[in-house]
C-alpha cells in the first residue's frame, strides 16, 4: 500500500490521503499541519548554482590553486593524499580516473578551502578505497577544519577494515560549511555517512548510499555527540539496503534540521530516526519517499521517535510523505510530538514526493554512475535486492585520456576556446561571461552536463 501522510496531530490523529480520501485515525480534535512555507535559503554566495541547503554558502577551494591527482599512488607527488592534505586554497582536479586505494591510513583534510572536482575525472570517474586491515579507516574524513566541497566521486570500502567503529564512508567531524554533493558510498562497517561532534552548515545533497554491512548496516548518522545546536540539511538522496539510520537523526534543541525529498528504500528495522539523547531533536521531514523492500519486516518502522536516553522532547515536521510496504509508517511516540509547522523555515522549496522520487532516482549518487549505482536504482523501481552481508566487487571504471589542458588550469582547452577563456592562459577564477561564477565553476557544470546519466 502507498500513503501519502500530510500531518498526524499531536493529539494522536492521523491525516493519511489513500488517493484523494481523507481519514482520520480517531475522533479527537483534529490538528492538521499548514505547508511549509515559502523557503528561507541561507544568505551568501553560491560557489556552483546548484549548492543547495544549509551549507550552500561553502567557499570550497574558490580562487585557489588547481592541484593535479595524476596517478593512483597512496602519496607522493600527483597523488590525491596529496591534494587533500596540501594547504591554502585549492582544489583537486583529477587527470586519471579509477580507484585510488590508500594503502596506508587515509589522510585527514584538516586545511580549510577545499574542492574535490570529481567530475574532472576521465572515463568511469573517481573510486576512492582503503586496503582492508588495521590500517584501514574512514577514507574520506573533513576534521576540524572549514569549507570543504566534495562532488562526484564514490567511496566503495570493498576490503573489510579492522577499525569497525573508524570505518564510514564519510565523517564530517568538528567541522563547519561542508557540503557533500552526488557523492556515492557503499559498503561501510560503521556509517556510509557521518556527522560527528561540533558541526554546522552543512549539506549533503543528490547522493546514494547503499549497501551498509551488517550487523551494524547503517545509512547516515547526521549528528553524534553534538556540541551544540546545528544547520543540517539532507535533501534528495537515495539510502538503500541499510538495516536502519536512514537516517538517524539526534540534535540539541536550537537546531535546524531538514530531511526534504528523499527516498529511503529496503530498511530492515528502522528508517527516519528521530532522538531526544541531547534534548529532542527539531526536524522537518518533508516530501521523502519512504518504501519497504524485501528485507523490511512488518515491525519496521518509518518515522520513529527514539525515548531511550531523552532529555527533552522532539519537535517533528511531517508534510507530503509517501509510505509504501507493510511496515510501521509512523509510530504513535513520533505521533505524540509532530508540529503544525516547521520548527525552522526551509532552506528550498521541496517538491511533491512523487515528483522528487523519480528525479532522485534519474540524478543522484557520483557521474557518471557505476553498475553499482545503477543496480540500487534498478532494485528500488522493481522492488528487488538485499542487504548484502559482506562486501562486493569494485565496478571496474572505463579508462579514457583526460582532456586537454594546456594552460594547467583544470579546463579543457577546447571549452575554453568556445567559452571566451584562453586555453594559453591559467584563468579559471575569471568570469568570462558574467554569469557571476567562474570560469571554472561553468566548466564543472559542462561536465556534469556531459556525464548525466542517460537514466
Amino acid at each position: 500500500m502507498r500513503t501519502l501522510l500530510n500531518r498526524v496531530g499531536p493529539l494522536g490523529v492521523a491525516a493519511i490521503i489513500l488517493g484523494s480520501n481523507l481519514i482520520l485515525s480517531s475522533c479527537a480534535q483534529e490538528v492538521v499541519a499548514a505547508p511549509p512555507g515559502e523557503a528561507e535559503p541561507v544568505a551568501g554566495k553560491r560557489v556552483f548554482a546548484g549548492a543547495i541547503g544549509y551549507g550552500a554558502a561553502t567557499a570550497g577551494g574558490d580562487g585557489g590553486k588547481i592541484i593535479y591527482v595524476s596517478n593512483h599512488s597512496d602519496a607522493g607527488p600527483g597523488s590525491l593524499r596529496a591534494c587533500l592534505t596540501s594547504t591554502g586554497k585549492r582544489v583537486c582536479v583529477f587527470r586519471v580516473g579509477g580507484v585510488f586505494r590508500f594503502t596506508t591510513t587515509p589522510p585527514i583534510i584538516k586545511d580549510p578551502y577545499l574542492t574535490i572536482a570529481g567530475q574532472t575525472a576521465p572515463g568511469g570517474g573517481v573510486v576512492i578505497a582503503h586496503a582492508g586491515g588495521n590500517q584501514a579507516r574512514t577514507p574520506i574524513v573533513i576534521k576540524r577544519t572549514h569549507d570543504v566541497i566534495v562532488r562526484h566521486v564514490r567511496v566503495r570500502l570493498d576490503r573489510l577494515s579492522g577499525n569497525r567503529e573508524s570505518d564510514d564512508g564519510f565523517t564530517i567531524e568538528d567541522s563547519f560549511n561542508v557540503i557533500l554533493d552526488h557523492v556515492s558510498a557503499s559498503w561501510a562497517s560503521d556509517e556510509l555517512v557521518n556527522g560527528y561532534a561540533d558541526n554546522d552548515r552543512i549539506t549533503i545533497s543528490n547522493s546514494l548510499f547503499s549497501y551498509g554491512i551488517p550487523r551494524h548496516d547503517k545509512c547516515a548518522l547526521l549528528a553524534s555527540d553534538p556540541k551544540d545546536a546545528q544547520n543540517v540539511s539532507f535533501i534528495a538522496n537515495i539510502c538503500a539496503h541499510n538495516g536502519d539510520r536512514n537516517p538517524d537523526i539526534n540534535f540539541p534543541p536550537g537546531s535546524c534540521v531538514e530531511v526534504i525529498n528523499n527516498v529511503f528504500y529496503n530498511a530492515q528495522s528502522q528508517f527516519a530516526e528521530v532522538w531526544e539523547t541531547y534534548g529532542g531533536t527539531p526536524v522537518s521531514i518533508v516530501g521523502n519517499s519512504f518504501i519497504g523492500g524485501r528485507d523490511t519486516t512488518a515491525n519496521a518502522q518509518g518515522v520513529v521517535r527514539e525515548i531511550f536516553g531523552s532529555t527533552g522532547l522532539a519537535s517533528i515536521y511531517l508534510w507530503n510523505n509517501t509510505f509504501s510496504g507493510d511496515f510501521e509508517h509512523v509510530t504513535a511516540s513520533a505521533e505524540a510530538v509532530l508540529t503544525e509547522t516547521p520548527p525552522c523555515p526551509l532552506t528550498i522549496n521541496p517538491a511533491a514526493a512523487a515528483t522528487a522520487y523519480d528525479a532522485v532516482l534519474a540524478g543522484s549518487g557520483a557521474w557518471p554512475r557505476d553498475t553499482l549505482d545503477r543496480g540500487v536504482v534498478a532494485d528500488i523501481r522493481r522492488g528487488s535486492g538485499n542487504i548484502d552481508d559482506r562486501p562486493g566487487t569494485l565496478p571496474s571504471p572505463i579508462a579514457e585520456a583526460p582532456y586537454p589542458d594546456t594552460d594547467r588550469d583544470g579546463m579543457d582547452d577546447r571549452w575554453e576556446q568556445t567559452h571566451g577563456a584562453d586555453p594559453r592562459v591559467s584563468d579559471p577564477w575569471a568570469d568570462a561571461d558574467g554569469d557571476a561564477y567562474s570560469n571554472f565553476e561553468d566548466f564543472l557544470a559542462y561536465r556534469e552536463q556531459m556525464l548525466r546519466p542517460s537514466t
